[in-house]
């Protein structure tokens, strides 16, 4: 079960870490690429989006910590069951609020669903 967990853990690391460091390095070019939305080059919107991929980013980290400090393995299946399901469930109250979003960003609903469920998992037979 050790090694589930590890896994779990690792994989929603990697994805925050990698997708909070793209986004806050070049947000207007990593949501085009990967969600097909265009941003404008609007020093308000750009500061909010390095913001949340900031938190993605710091989410991460103390993810992948949990993976190697015992300690904080608790925590990293929390913080992660927080961003992952938060983002989730964020998602299907503006799917049902304001439509449904394109193909890439049901995609990453999926992700953030089944990432964030992995993670309840890993909190609940943690316990």
């Amino acid at each position: 079960m050790e090694i589930i967990k590890v896994i779990i853990l690792s994989l929603s690391a990697l994805m925050l870490l990698f997708v909070g460091a793209m986004r806050l390095a070049n947000p207007i070019k990593t949501y085009l690429k990967n969600s097909r939305i265009k941003l404008e080059n609007d020093v308000n919107l750009l500061n909010e989006m390095r913001g949340v991929s900031a938190v993605m980013l710091c989410g991460g980290i103390v993810i992948s910590l949990g993976t190697i400090i015992p300690g904080l393995t608790l925590a990293s299946f929390v913080v992660a069951s927080l961003i992952f399901v938060g983002f989730a469930v964020g998602r299907f109250i503006s799917i049902a609020v304001d439509g449904k979003p394109n193909k890439q960003i049901l995609q990453g609903i999926v992700f953030e669903f089944v990432l964030g469920a992995a993670n309840i998992f890993g909190l609940v037979t943690f316990l």
